[in-house]
């Protein structure tokens, strides 16, 4: 465990209408099944005592040991943090569901329940019809199991509909260098004029701007040959560009998303991306420009995009 002094966060804003008032940075997913359990939950509590108090995590991370985690770190410390889980399976039923991640996680509630990874304005209509897993979600929440409902989203259509439903007190979608410009341009703004909570993801894109992977840390299938030097020897340089840390932090801060959610599953992890949210300075509009030509550089030849859907007007922003 790192003996790094972490900067302290405290909270800065209601996350939307629900009251809750919110740090800048929230706790995202950090299950690693080849790490030690113990140190999972050293790690998380690590965090919760920098003062983080959003942490978020699905059934679907490491097959339930992100929720065990959360659950573990969250003894005796459960009051102050906003605890969102998901609804990972979205057309089977919604209830049995929920059941099951409080009982991974040791609760008899969470703050939020989200329908997780909705991946087109289709699908949120289905979600939302009549006995659909919107209404089966709201009637957990009518029966306390959650306090909220929202959704996890992959797609602005569906985020403005949801938004403009006025049936979700939280959206989550991605915001960071490289992401469809619409998340920032149109779902952003409409949700604050709604009072719809907005905690965002994809700072880092999957890793890929920070590293050369497809994405959560699978390597790349074909890896482009690292740099020869002047002797004919390998260097171990990397091999495509990449962005910072501080950059990517930087860029999504100056976004201004209610809550935003980073991935610190490894206490260096912790002292690079808190560190950076902490010496945080807004960009202006060209230090904006700069930083998303040099994403576009960074993700490319890392394998699909998937939070951004195909569109004849996409670009990242």
């Amino acid at each position: 465990m790192s003996t790094t002094s972490l900067p302290r966060f405290t909270p800065r804003r209601p996350l939307g209408r629900t009251g809750f008032t919110a740090t800048a940075v929230g706790i995202g997913d950090l299950a690693d099944r080849s790490v030690p359990r113990e140190s999972l939950i050293a790690t998380l509590v690590r965090a919760l005592d920098a003062g983080l108090n959003v942490i978020d995590t699905a059934p679907g991370y490491e097959d339930g040991l992100s929720e065990e985690v959360v659950g573990e770190a969250l003894r005796g410390r459960r009051e102050g943090v906003f605890v969102i889980d998901k609804v990972d399976v979205l057309d089977a039923p919604v209830a049995p569901q929920v059941e099951d991640s409080l009982r991974r996680l040791g609760l008899p509630s969470v703050d939020l329940f989200a329908l997780h990874a909705v991946k087109s304005l289709a699908q949120w209509e289905a979600l939302a019809r009549p006995g659909g897993a919107l209404e089966q979600l709201e009637a957990c929440v009518a029966k306390g199991q959650a306090r909220f409902r929202g959704i996890s989203c992959h797609h602005p259509d569906a985020l403005v509909a949801a938004v403009r439903s006025g049936r979700c007190d939280v959206v989550m979608f991605p915001l960071g260098p490289f992401v469809d410009a619409r998340y920032v341009e149109q779902v952003l703004p409409l949700a604050r004029a709604h009072g719809v909570g907005v905690v965002s993801f994809k700072t880092f894109g999957a890793g890929k701007l920070l590293g050369d992977t497809e994405g959560y840390g699978r390597p790349l299938q074909a890896r482009p040959r690292g740099k020869v030097g002047s002797g004919g020897e390998a260097r171990d340089t990397p091999a495509l560009p990449h962005l910072s840390v501080e950059e990517c932090v930087r860029y999504t801060l100056t976004l201004d998303p209610d809550v935003m959610l980073l991935g610190m599953g490894f206490p260096n992890e912790q002292d690079a991306a808190l560190q950076a949210a902490a010496a945080f300075g807004p960009l202006d509009a060209a230090g904006l420009q700069a930083v998303r030509e040099r994403a576009h550089a960074a993700i490319q030849d890392k394998g699909e995009v998937w939070w951004n859907p195909p569109s004849p007007d996409v670009t990242a922003g």
